[in-house]
C-alpha cells in the first residue's frame, strides 16, 4: 500500500494548542503508524514548509529529505511556492533525489491563486517528468482552477487532493475535474475527513473510475489506520480497493520507484 498524501512535523495553524498538538507528529510517529497499518510507503511533506503563514519552504524541504533518508518507509514531496520564485530554484534540484516522488503545491497555505500562478510549477514538472500533488477545494485552489494548466501540459500528471473537500460544501469538484481534463491526466486522493462521508468514495469510483483515485491519509492530522479502513470497507469491488490502495500509485510513480533498489 502507498499513502500518497502524508505530512510530518508540528501543526501550527490553529489557535487552540491542544488541536495543534493532536494534529502534530514527527517523522518517527508517521513512520510507526504507517508500519502498524501495513502501509509500505508514505509520501510526506513537512508541515514546516506550509505553516505558520506561508511556511519556511527551504527548511521544510530539508526536513523532508532528512525524514525520508532516516525512515525506509518514507518518501517525500518537494514543496514549491510560485509566488516566491526563489523556492522554485531551491526545490528543483531535489527532484532528482531518489526518494523524491514529485512536487507539492499548496495555494491555500501559501496564499496565491492557482489560475494566475501555477504556470512555473507545471513547467518545472513537465521538464522533470514529475507528478504534482496539489491541495484543492478552497478559494484560489478549486480543482477546476487546475484544469487549464493540466490541458496545457498534457505530459504532467496532477493529483487534486482531498476528494470531497470544498470550502463551499460542494463535494463533487475533484471528480468533475477528472472528468473534464482533456488529456485524462488528473487524479484525486482520499486524504482528509471528507472521505469518511458515506457513499463518497463509492460515487467517485462510479464516476471517475477506480484508476483515478489514490489512497491518501493527510496524517498526522488524521489517524492513518482509520483512513485505510475507510477504503478497505468501501462498498466497491476488491479489485477497485487494490487499485486505490496500491496499484494506481505504483503505476503513477513507476518511473521513480523503478530506480529504487528495494521494492516490495
Amino acid at each position: 500500500m502507498i499513502d500518497v498524501h502524508a505530512h510530518f512535523g508540528r501543526h501550527e495553524a490553529k489557535d487552540a494548542s491542544r488541536v495543534d498538538e493532536w494534529h502534530s507528529g514527527d517523522a518517527a510517529t508517521v513512520s510507526r503508524r504507517a508500519e502498524a497499518a501495513s502501509i509500505r510507503w508514505s509520501i510526506v511533506s513537512a508541515l514546516t514548509a506550509l505553516q505558520p503563514y506561508r511556511g519556511n519552504i527551504a527548511k521544510g524541504n530539508a526536513e523532508a529529505v532528512a525524514a525520508a533518508e532516516a525512515h525506509d518507509n518514507l518518501l517525500f514531496w518537494v514543496v514549491v511556492d510560485p509566488a516566491r520564485t526563489e523556492t522554485l530554484a531551491g526545490s528543483e534540484q531535489l527532484l532528482d533525489h531518489p526518494r523524491c516522488m514529485g512536487i507539492k503545491m499548496h495555494p491555500f497555505m501559501h496564499d496565491y491563486d492557482t489560475r494566475a500562478m501555477a504556470g512555473p510549477v507545471f513547467d518545472m514538472a513537465a521538464r522533470h517528468e514529475a507528478v504534482i500533488l496539489a491541495h484543492s477545494g478552497d478559494t484560489g485552489s478549486y480543482p477546476e482552477d487546475f484544469i487549464p494548466w493540466a490541458d496545457r501540459f498534457p505530459e504532467v500528471r496532477l493529483i487534486v487532493a482531498h476528494l470531497g473537500h470544498g470550502d463551499d460544501g460542494l463535494r463533487s469538484r475533484q471528480v468533475h475535474a477528472i472528468e473534464s481534463a482533456r488529456h485524462r491526466n488528473i487524479w484525486t486522493d482520499t486524504s482528509s475527513a471528507m472521505s469518511m462521508i458515506s457513499g463518497l468514495i463509492e460515487w467517485a469510483v462510479s464516476r471517475a473510475g477506480d484508476d483515478r483515485i489514490l489512497f491518501g491519509t493527510d496524517t498526522p492530522l488524521y489517524f492513518t489506520a482509520c483512513q485505510k479502513a475507510r477504503v478497505e470497507s468501501a462498498e466497491i469491488s476488491p479489485e477497485s480497493k487494490s487499485r486505490i490502495l496500491s496499484h494506481n500509485a505504483l503505476a503513477l510513480f513507476a518511473h521513480k520507484l523503478s530506480k529504487r533498489p528495494e521494492q516490495s
